[in-house]
């Protein structure tokens, strides 16, 4: 399968944004461009060829075309779209041949180590089954579209939420495809997603057992054996992971007490918060502190 390899620590160049609505059958015209564009389709139908590679774009659907291909319109019809021209510092076409197991790595690549360059991968061609997934998508296009109308930094602005779009369409994708994999794993891959996202954005408050059966309707052992399995950390240990990881970074940019530290990542014992501290580091906070600060 073709997919861009998108580099989210660059931002796009937005060159054009718009929505069409055409109420008579419409063919697109034929073009080379140096930019990519990508398509979101509302209603109707688009049919488009790129490359001599044909495509019928319905509801839901979206095609990203890219710079220095010639793609031009094959028949007429009613169409409602919202389009993206941008261009992209380090933005490159891939052939994967294992979607899935993509798809396995970046779901779960917020559990790994190591500071590997953040790439969004994103499929040339897919479509928003989830009902809900596309009346969100296109209430994020309405809003896209009014700030990018907007009169003071437009284009900026519109490029950040654009770069937002990508990942979150990148990741709704290849959650569809786990949920449709028939491989080992797939679906409780889905949940161990489910539950790192609620850890990041969870982590300073009280997360109990309790809590995450209640959370995710399913038995806790099952979640941490699964968990575990994938991650190769226990729920328990993960969360304190991500607590010493936000630590480290306020000790780096910040004169705070070590006592403010932890009760703001979610470790208020002091002791505790020391003891969990340096199994993660291998320091204590204070020669963690010495040290960066050297």
């Amino acid at each position: 399968m073709r997919m861009l390899a998108v580099n989210v620590e660059l931002v796009p160049a937005i060159k054009l944004m718009g929505y069409v609505s055409y109420s008579t059958p419409w063919m697109h015209f034929k073009r080379n461009t140096d930019e990519y564009v990508l398509y979101i389709i509302k209603n109707g139908e688009l049919h488009m060829r790129e490359e001599g590679v044909d495509y019928i774009l319905r509801r839901g659907d979206m095609l990203l075309l890219e710079p220095g291909l010639e793609h031009e319109g094959t028949r007429k019809a009613l169409c409602d779209y919202y389009y993206f021209h941008f261009k992209h510092p380090d933005m490159s076409a891939l052939s994967v041949d294992n979607v899935a197991e993509l798809a396995r790595r970046s779901i779960l690549e917020d559990a790994g180590e190591g500071d590997e360059q953040p790439v969004c991968h994103f499929p040339k061609h897919f479509s928003l089954s989830d009902k809900n997934g596309f009346h969100q998508t296109m209430h994020a296009m309405n809003d896209l579209l009014q700030l990018y109308r907007r009169k003071h930094f437009n284009r900026g602005l519109t490029a950040l939420r654009f770069s937002e779009l990508l990942i979150e369409l990148s990741r709704a994708y290849f959650l569809n495809v786990l949920r449709s994999d028939k491989g080992p794993g797939s679906k409780a891959i889905v949940k161990v997603h489910a539950l790192l996202d609620f850890i990041h954005r969870y982590y300073a408050d009280k997360i109990t057992s309790r809590l995450i059966e209640k959370e995710f309707e399913s038995n806790y052992d099952y979640l941490n054996r699964v968990f575990k399995e994938f991650t190769g950390y226990t729920i328990t240990r993960y969360v304190n992971k991500v607590r010493i990881q936000h630590a480290q970074e306020l000790i780096q940019a910040t004169h705070m007490s070590f006592g403010e530290i932890g009760y703001l990542v979610g470790l208020d014992d002091p002791y505790y918060f020391s003891k969990v501290f340096k199994q993660h580091v291998g320091l204590s906070p204070m020669q963690y502190y010495k040290k960066v600060r050297e």
